[in-house]
């Protein structure tokens, strides 16, 4: 079954159903390159769209996601803990540090804003 299994993906990873074009590497004729991750401009440090700002959104937004999950698995972890009481209490601990880490990223993220953009005004986190 596992051969199976890694077959099929295998298939599946070089038999794609999208196109690739390599003509244009640049973003519909705009000053940047196209990646993975959305069009990257080289306009200074960082900028709206630059690379420093897409790097830490995507973070945030990674930092954001792992803690969702380990939300719904801390709760997953207390509907079946079928009243064991250690089971209980690691679903609730972890449920809260995920709530915990969540807010301080979210903490972090205002506080990065309210000094770099507010305070100092460096250039590449927003305009002053």
């Amino acid at each position: 079954m596992r051969r199976l299994f890694w077959i099929i993906l295998a298939i599946s990873v070089f038999v794609s159903t999208q196109s690739v074009y390599a003509a244009d590497p640049f973003c519909d004729g705009k000053k940047g390159i196209s990646t993975a991750i959305g069009c990257i401009t080289a306009d200074g440090i960082g900028g709206d769209k630059g690379i420093v700002s897409q790097i830490f959104k995507l973070g945030v937004g990674i930092a954001g996601g792992i803690a969702f999950l380990l939300i719904l698995f801390g709760g997953f972890q207390i509907m079946t803990s079928t009243g064991n009481p250690e089971k209980l209490n690691e679903g609730k601990e972890l449920v809260a540090s995920a709530v915990t880490g969540l807010l301080m990223i979210l903490f972090s993220v205002f506080l990065l804003k309210f000094i770099g953009v507010d305070l100092l005004c460096i250039p590449g986190f927003g305009t002053c």
